[in-house]
């Protein structure tokens, strides 16, 4: 095999709680579940342990090497392996800095490319890989709902997907992780916490319930860097949602339905500057078909 394509999808978190820090690493609670919007990912080999990276979409392209955790994954995977490099380009649909994954999800997308073209059949190592290049990208290998604990590292898969659709808003303003966290620390506000009860919801099988506690401890400290926020938050909750949240440390908010008619009837009617979109829940392990919402024409929030 001389080239290796796959899929990354994104990722929203439902609930995200903060449960504690130590040497500056934070420690979280959260439910994270991929949706249908995904980066695509085509690796060549090539001779020698170098590996380059062609980034295309979304506003990557101007993404330094320096800074490009897919060409770091790429790196990492030949260093662990001692395999050689890979000319990867990734083709980008999940929105950037929005807190919907895509940079570990590209990092995940890099690894699952590079073990299929060197034969690499180590899940245990891959693993251990993924969880070293970044908090979610341990999840990303495989995707679908999942209780995510401490910095990443600690996964437990449910084996159902619930079926939830989301209208996502995000914004070409993005929200540095650090930044986000470093202006929680200096809050020092004690929020409930949330994963717990949400469980409690998906496991009676009330989603309506459990869609009611999601939330996200970091939302807060995300409205005081991207005050717009807040008015976000506020606009999707006037659709009478089943609930709603910030993903990750923003800046893409969501609102949860039951149906699709529901999300499209949101999305319709929303007329704010935020691109908007409909997206599924979905398990990457079934292999079923996505779309890329953000591609189309429609997205754009606003009048038309």
């Amino acid at each position: 095999m001389n080239t290796a394509r796959t899929t990354a999808y994104a990722k929203l978190n439902l609930t995200l709680d903060v449960v504690g820090s130590e040497g500056g690493y934070h420690f979280l609670d959260s439910l994270v579940v991929s949706v249908n919007v995904a980066d695509r990912i085509v690796a060549k080999k090539r001779r020698g342990a170098l590996s380059t990276v062609s980034m295309h979409g979304m506003g990557s392209e101007g993404i330094p090497p320096e800074k490009n955790n897919a060409l770091r994954a790429a790196e990492a995977f030949s260093a662990r392996f001692g395999t050689d490099g890979a000319a990867v380009t990734v083709y980008k649909n999940i929105p950037m800095g929005s807190g919907m994954g895509g940079s570990s999800a590209d990092c995940a997308g890099v690894l699952a490319a590079m073990a299929k073209l060197y034969g690499i059949g180590d899940g245990r190592a891959l693993c251990e890989l993924a969880e070293a290049l970044g908090s979610d990208v341990k999840f990303q290998i495989t995707g679908g709902f999942a209780r995510m604990q401490g910095r990443g590292e600690q996964l437990e898969f449910f084996q159902t997907v619930p079926t939830l659709w989301f209208l996502v808003l995000y914004s070409e303003q993005q929200i540095s992780t650090a930044a986000c966290f470093a202006k929680y620390d200096e809050a020092k506000t004690v929020f409930p916490p949330r994963t717990e009860r949400a469980l409690e919801g998906f496991s009676s099988g009330n989603l309506e319930w459990a869609a009611k506690v999601f939330g996200n401890h970091l939302t807060d400290a995300a409205t005081e860097i991207l005050p717009e926020m807040g008015e976000t938050l506020k606009t999707l909750r006037g659709f009478s949602p089943m609930g709603w949240g910030m993903t990750g440390s923003g800046s893409a908010a969501y609102a949860v339905f039951p149906t699709e008619e529901l999300a499209l009837w949101a999305k319709s009617r929303y007329r704010g500057k935020r691109r908007a979109a409909v997206v599924k829940s979905v398990d990457p392990r079934a292999k079923k078909s996505w779309r890329n919402p953000y591609a189309l024409a429609e997205d754009e929030g606003g009048e038309q």
